[in-house]
């Protein structure tokens, strides 16, 4: 393990980035690294058969592994899985690499097949998935409640 790894940090660091972002968290889904990009995954590959004008409540009804994602059910899915990707990226950055740049997220994407159509143009309209002192991150999950056809480059 590397010296900046403690027990239990991805996930306060994943809690901690989606909280920041002002999105929902659903218990278990996302509590430890494996977990949380076996779901990525599962979100990814749902959302690439749905279309990105879909909600979390319709990527939950085409698979019952999404259920808990309840608490998102009324987000943009596009918008949601993308915050996602990008949270396990700044979680694992911290815990388990000390800190990542940008191209470690896409590194990260092409590594666990997280990537999806549009990722480089969602993350630089939404850099403050990725940056803790973006002035917006506080109002990114309130755009996620807003159509989902602003999100279309996703």
């Amino acid at each position: 393990m590397n010296q900046c790894y403690s027990s239990g940090d991805f996930n306060k660091y994943f809690n901690e980035n989606m909280k920041q972002l002002g999105l929902p968290v659903p218990s278990t889904l996302f509590d430890t690294y494996q977990t949380a990009v076996a779901t990525a995954a599962t979100m990814t590959g749902t959302l690439a058969s749905l279309g990105s004008g879909a909600t979390v409540a319709e990527m939950i009804g085409a698979t019952v592994a999404l259920e808990k994602l309840a608490v998102a059910a009324t987000l943009s899915a596009s918008f949601y899985t993308g915050a996602i990707i990008g949270s396990i990226a700044v979680a694992s950055g911290r815990s388990l690499g000390c800190g990542s740049r940008i191209s470690d997220l896409f590194v990260f994407m092409r590594q666990n097949n997280l990537d999806f159509e549009g990722a480089p143009i969602f993350y630089a309209k939404n850099p403050q998935i990725l940056d803790s002192k973006n002035l917006s991150r506080g109002v990114f999950g309130a755009r996620a409640k807003i159509s989902p056809s602003n999100f279309g480059y996703v």
